[in-house]
């Protein structure tokens, strides 16, 4: 790579991990740089994940007070997590480079859908719940267990928009601000690309060099993210999902 090349990648490091760490969908930025600089789609995925993960780590420290008490369901929701990453990594070099092009700009849709009626959901399901007298569940139920460990198979596989997908399940089944549950979408997002790291530094191919400049740039990014984001309202942050997340259906229903 030029000095230029080496300096874009290093800078969607930067984007990807604060981008990710707020809201997600980093992704989209960091790897249309990786196929302009000369990777190939399936190394691009690879080395993507595989240089994402401090940023991801990072943006999880940095919202290491919104974990408070969260354990018991991180525990939970964190299996699920590790089997749907290790399984979606696995199809990526199982299947063709588009099995999913199809599937992915619904999910995105659904998931936009879901975000931006979270406060009439949240009433909806918090009304019911006091007429029927059940208390709501802390750990979401099995409902919310297996949509995140299915979301967490297309994390494996390619991870675009992955955070808003969780945010989207978590908002719709657990009664908690949207701080907290970004702090748990943090830490099954670092979950889900050090599983699939894991398993691509065994089987996968990538490229060392945008590897290491993507995590410098990303541990940077992740910090200040999580600076940034803690300091949003609930309204100002769904907003900004709601943006980032157009954009990436976007950008996804174009490729």
């Amino acid at each position: 790579m030029t000095l230029a090349q080496l300096l874009a990648v290093f800078a969607a490091g930067i984007a990807a991990g604060g981008l990710n760490t707020v809201v997600g969908s980093g992704t989209l930025i960091s790897f249309p740089v990786l196929l302009a600089v000369g990777l190939p789609p399936v190394t691009a995925t690879v080395s993507n994940a595989l240089g994402l993960i401090p940023g991801s780590v990072g943006g999880a420290i940095g919202y290491r007070k919104e974990l408070s008490g969260q354990g018991r369901r991180l525990v939970r929701l964190g299996a699920g997590s590790l089997a749907g990453g290790v399984t979606g990594a696995s199809l990526l070099l199982a299947l063709p480079a588009t099995a999913f092009e199809t599937i992915v700009p619904v999910l995105v849709t659904l998931a936009l859908v879901l975000i931006a009626l979270q406060p009439w959901i949240g009433a909806r399901v918090r009304r019911r719940r006091e007429t029927s007298g059940r208390p709501a569940r802390p750990d979401g139920g099995p409902l919310l267990l297996a949509g995140l460990t299915l979301a967490s198979v297309y994390g494996g596989y390619f991870a675009a928009a992955q955070g808003i997908i969780y945010l989207a399940l978590m908002g719709a089944l657990l009664d908690e601000s949207m701080q907290r549950l970004s702090a748990v979408k943090n830490v099954l997002v670092a979950l889900v690309n050090s599983a699939a790291a894991l398993f691509f530094l065994v089987a996968g191919e990538f490229d060392w060099t945008a590897v290491g400049l993507l995590a410098a740039g990303s541990a940077i990014g992740g910090r200040l993210g999580a600076t940034v984001g803690r300091r949003l309202s609930p309204r100002v942050l769904r907003l900004l999902i709601l943006g980032v997340g157009t954009l990436s259906l976007g950008q996804l229903l174009l490729r």
